[in-house]
């Protein structure tokens, strides 16, 4: 019996989006880009939101592009989400986790729970952008928005609500708002009603594969796959060995391991990591690291100052500058706006009486090895936090295909790195929308697929005294902030 099947996943990221379509014949797989697209937020309505019909404008640019096709797919950011009211319309275009809305939101809503409690019940790191603690914002600032709201949806939910009008919540998009309990994959009763947030407010949910409805135009399935980008792009986890670990390199770095179950425990708090519901029932134990955005928001910056560079031209000059000279702590509060990054790194390096990075090329070096270097220190916690010993990290998505990175990594780290697949998260969508349609018949067979097809680069480590010395400076520097 002939297995053929064509599925079109929508991948949308903090800048940009894009659709791709896959078509798979008894054990042939190929893809192509149909419409890639930027993803422009805007300040609005007194916060920074996003355009949610620019973004739907161009997901049907995308379905036309697309032809005919069995089903399609969202993977999109996590913690976001759009309101809905009693007749089903949206109260204001979503608003974006960079919004100011969430400053200093977190210690008053943790008088309401303290952080052990909501830990050991959603296993989430306690990171003021999400789900739960906009809301908290929302319940102070905007009351009267909240109390017209039925029905909150996560961002992927969202954009298969604006197609189909399926009302659900897929997990692993769910697992970011701070508000499902593990291991249990349901909705926080502790949480909800602690926070008063009304009954109605959190839609089924659903696991990944479901239907949710199908396209007016064509007939097509909506289908409910791993929401979060980061669960899709660890769903293309090349067949990966017992002692891997992966690293999802975009706008954000997500560093972890695949678990069979959560890991709830103070220790884990306090390192700061995260249990995400993965696209194949396991749990992805994983920290949260700001990573390209340091690169992109530099870039942007020297362009708006009338230099423009490509990132070609960026790691060029990154390799000409004298190395490990200083360093930045990438999950400093201070790198998390749009703005200045170059003139921040700068005077994040004055204050901590390091070497001042003067030039482009210095400035990159320093981004660079401060991410290579922080992806080593998050190694080190999940290895504390789950007795494991990792001997390869798979860089996934974008920033496999940055060469310097990847090797930069390798060398601080001491580990294999295995870099790709580059479309990570559009082939997890793809390969999951071919398993609940049934042409493969597991995920395991995707992974093993995507591993014949696709071009990986592996970086063996050459390890050095002179890296060994930079993070152990990298750790003194990590410590002296915290106190």
């Amino acid at each position: 019996m002939t297995k053929r099947a064509t599925v079109l996943a929508f991948d949308l990221g903090a800048s940009s989006g894009r659709a791709i379509r896959g078509v798979y014949e008894d054990g042939v797989f190929s893809w192509e880009e149909l419409h890639r697209f930027e993803n422009n937020p805007r300040e609005h309505d007194g916060h920074f939101r996003w355009d949610l019909t620019g973004l739907l404008r161009e997901i049907r640019v995308g379905i036309e592009k697309a032809g005919a096709f069995d089903s399609l797919a969202f993977d999109t950011w996590g913690v976001d989400f759009g309101l809905l009211d009693e007749e089903g319309k949206l109260l204001g275009d979503p608003v974006h986790y960079r919004d100011a809305r969430t400053d200093g939101i977190l210690a008053d809503a943790l008088k309401v729970l303290d952080g052990g409690t909501l830990y050991a019940e959603t296993g989430t790191q306690l990171l003021a952008i999400n789900t739960l603690f906009q809301l908290c914002a929302l319940q102070k600032q905007e009351p009267q928005t909240l109390q017209k709201a039925k029905t909150l949806l996560l961002m992927p939910d969202l954009l298969r609500y604006c197609l189909c009008g399926g009302v659900s919540s897929e997990r692993s998009a769910a697992s970011t708002a701070q508000l499902l309990r593990l291991p249990e994959g349901e909705w926080s009763e502790t949480i909800r009603t602690a926070y008063g947030l009304p009954e109605t407010l959190l839609p089924p949910l659903v696991p990944g594969g479901a239907v949710a409805g199908r396209l007016p135009e064509n007939g097509a399935l909506v289908l409910a796959t791993a929401g979060h980008d980061t669960q899709c792009a660890v769903a293309a986890l090349p067949d990966p060995a017992p002692d891997a670990a992966f690293l999802s390199c975009g706008t954000w770095s997500l560093l972890g391991c695949e678990l069979d179950e959560p890991i709830l425990t103070e220790k884990s708090m306090r390192l700061g990591l995260s249990n995400e519901w993965g696209a194949n029932g396991k749990i992805n134990y994983l920290k949260n690291i700001i990573g390209l955005w340091l690169i992109q928001e530099s870039r942007r910056a020297w362009k708006r100052a009338g230099e423009s560079y490509s990132y070609a031209d960026l790691e060029k000059l990154a390799l000409a500058a004298e190395p490990l000279r200083c360093f930045i702590d990438p999950d400093d509060p201070l790198f998390t706006p749009p703005g200045d990054l170059p003139g921040r790194v700068q005077s994040y390096c004055r204050e901590t009486g390091q070497y001042v990075p003067q030039t482009v090329g210095e400035i990159m070096r320093c981004i660079y090895e401060s991410l290579a270097l922080k992806y080593r220190f998050a190694v080190s916690q999940l290895e504390e936090a789950t007795g494991k010993r990792f001997g390869t990290l798979h860089v996934l998505g974008g920033g496999a295909k940055d060469g310097l990175l990847c090797r930069m990594t390798a060398d601080a780290a001491g580990l294999r790195v295995v870099a790709g697949p580059v479309e990570a998260t559009a082939l997890g969508n793809l390969m999951l929308q071919l398993c609940a349609l049934g042409a493969l018949p597991s995920l395991q067979e995707g992974r093993r697929l995507i591993a014949r097809q696709e071009k990986l680069t592996e970086f063996l480590p050459q390890t050095s005294a002179a890296w060994e010395n930079a993070y152990q400076n990298y750790l003194t520097l990590l410590k002296s902030r915290e106190e």
